[in-house]
């Protein structure tokens, strides 16, 4: 159930949790879980009406913005309720990382797509890696344009023959080499993602 305006938040249940409820905070793009924190009815009408995350804070008896005190706002894409109307989803783009820690999420589970592309981010700036295949291919253009190249071809000769096993290690391939081949021309998973959004409609 999606939640547009102050007025649908009539439809949650509140009282089940003597007021509060906890909300899931997650990455728009990425699909991943940054944090989980409590709300009210209070803290989401701010939210709904400043477009950037409100919370409660139970230790401190107070609503808090997520990024007065880190600089790290989560603006707000969309709010939902659960089919026991008892829990809030917030799809958010967050400015920072979300946990207190100073970690991107509290979790450190990033879904497949952001894990890969932080593993190859990684290997662009570790030193150490320099005898890696990421690392050579990010340091020689023709190198993984050329891969790229190779294993898009891959791709369609598995389509092509109709091999579903194969069709999804070239495309595993395909995806893996592009990812590469953007993260050296500083675009990431996350910017791609975002264009894809925007086709899809937000």
């Amino acid at each position: 159930m999606r939640i547009r305006d102050a007025a649908e938040l009539d439809r949650l249940d509140f009282a089940k949790g003597d007021g509060l409820l906890p909300v899931v905070a997650q990455h728009a793009r990425t699909g991943e879980v940054l944090m989980v924190a409590w709300t009210d009815r209070a803290a989401l009408e701010r939210t709904l009406e400043e477009g950037v995350m409100w919370y409660w804070s139970r230790s401190r008896a107070e609503h808090w913005r997520k990024g007065d005190t880190s600089g790290n706002v989560q603006r707000l894409v969309s709010l939902h309720g659960d089919c026991d109307r008892d829990t809030v989803l917030a799809l958010v783009e967050p400015t920072g990382p979300s946990c207190h820690t100073g970690a991107w999420s509290c979790f450190d589970a990033p879904p497949t797509l952001a894990a890969l592309d932080g593993t190859i981010a990684a290997r662009a700036s570790d030193a150490r890696t320099e005898e890696s295949y990421t690392r050579r291919l990010l340091g020689d253009r023709n190198l993984r344009l050329k891969k790229l190249g190779e294993e898009a071809v891959e791709l369609v000769l598995a389509l092509a023959d109709g091999d579903r096993e194969r069709t999804a290690a070239e495309a595993a391939d395909v995806l893996y080499h592009v990812l590469v081949a953007c993260r050296a021309e500083g675009v990431a998973a996350d910017d791609i993602l975002r264009v894809l959004a925007e086709r899809a409609g937000g």
